[in-house]
């Protein structure tokens, strides 16, 4: 079935080399990086999976993916990458209805996911310190359609937790240890904690907080994938491999 763009439609310019743009039809005019200036209007009543050309480059104009919302990300902080957000997500069994906290939104990357993964019955309840964080991040969930399924609060998690009865609670800050026992009173039996942190004496501190509550299958990995390039004379590892980015620490509770 063929769709056109609607006035309200978000979108995703796909160059070339695949970067990736997120445009709302709704927004101002305003000036891309490696595009130029967009009028947004300009794409209601466009087919969606068609190239076209702008400021000299060619597009395709499609309905975005969770993963463009994440790789067209606008960042202002280092952000959870899409493979370590899969991850929490099936290691913490989020689903769609569940009530689930984050402590540091960053940019909005992990945010994103776990929108997705909870709508349209559940809810992210997401704290950080930094309120400028906060609003960044919303306007990156204004433009992804999915802030409606977010409630924020500027605070710091280590001094506790608001909620109650939690699906699971993912924690993305340099002190986690400090939260665990805080996260132990908010979670509903047989919830989940996930911890991201970039140093293993980072993790070796939570994990010994871990074991101090009544948590089970706890557990840390460190995720590590490499694209593989085909081409026609056969296949090989991509150079650009990615490597360490963070350890992720899972535990789930009991009484």
């Amino acid at each position: 079935m063929i769709k056109k763009v609607k006035n309200d439609d978000t979108v995703v310019l796909v160059d070339s080399n695949y970067k990736k743009y997120i445009i709302d039809t709704n927004g101002k005019t305003d000036k891309y990086k490696g595009v130029g200036v967009i009028d947004p209007s300009f794409f209601v009543g466009k087919t969606y999976g068609k190239q076209m050309e702008i400021g000299n480059k060619q597009f395709w104009i499609l309905q975005p993916s969770l993963m463009d919302k994440l790789q067209g990300l606008k960042r202002k902080a280092q952000i959870i990458l899409p493979r370590d957000a899969a991850q929490t997500i099936m290691n913490c069994s989020i689903e769609t209805g569940h009530k689930v906290l984050e402590a540091g939104i960053g940019s909005g990357s992990l945010t994103i996911a776990l929108a997705t993964t909870i709508a349209p019955d559940g809810k992210v309840f997401s704290y950080d310190k930094r309120e400028d964080f906060i609003e960044h991040a919303m306007k990156n969930l204004n433009m992804a359609k999915l802030d409606k399924y977010v409630k924020t609060k500027v605070k710091d998690v280590t001094a506790g937790i608001d909620e109650k009865d939690l699906d699971a609670i993912v924690l993305d800050i340099p002190n986690p240890w400090d939260a665990v026992k805080h996260v132990y009173n908010a979670l509903k039996p047989g919830g989940y904690l996930c911890t991201y942190s970039p140093l293993s004496t980072q993790v070796e501190k939570t994990v010994e907080e871990i074991k101090k509550h009544s948590f089970i299958e706890v557990k840390t990995m460190e995720n590590i994938q490499r694209e593989i390039v085909v081409s026609e004379n056969g296949m090989r590892p991509s150079f650009d491999m990615l490597g360490h980015t963070g350890y992720l620490t899972f535990a789930r509770k009991v009484i």
